[in-house]
């Protein structure tokens, strides 16, 4: 049996930044902080950070660029994905990421699900009287795509 399923729930540690395929495709890249809560051997509470790179594709990274900024809250579930490519020194690299399936907005500063703060005067209002759905991405991507 297979089985690759990633579910994470953190907050975005900057804005997203938008592109598009060669074929149009919308592509957004953003990293989740998650954070996990441990008591140590000796009895100490501590604290770990992890970082996880996000992509996801289409209508849903137009919503992502849109509405989600740093600090945001958000909830990802896709699947682990490792690229590899040929630096400039000849090494190969590797990058693991979580390629998104669905994602649902957290709630904002003011108490709506919409993300984050970055929105402004009348258009911040005007945002925070739309209702943000769950989005699930239902469009297959070839991954040769990817402009990175």
């Amino acid at each position: 049996m297979n089985f690759n399923k990633v579910i994470i729930a953190g907050n975005l540690t900057d804005d997203p930044e938008k592109r598009a395929t060669d074929s149009g495709t919308t592509v957004v890249n953003f990293s989740v902080a998650t954070n996990r809560f441990f008591t140590d051997g000796s009895g100490e509470r501590q604290q770990r950070t992890e970082y996880h790179d996000v992509v996801f594709f289409g209508n849903t990274a137009d919503n992502i660029a849109k509405y989600l900024s740093k600090g945001s809250s958000v909830l990802v579930e896709g699947r682990l994905q490792t690229r590899s490519w040929e630096g400039q020194d000849g090494k190969t690299n590797y990058n693991t990421e979580i390629l998104g399936q669905t994602i649902q907005f957290g709630p904002r500063e003011n108490g709506n699900s919409s993300g984050g703060s970055k929105n402004k005067s009348s258009e911040s209002k005007k945002q925070k009287d739309e209702e943000i759905p769950v989005i699930e991405e239902d469009e297959d991507i070839d991954v040769e795509d990817i402009p990175f």
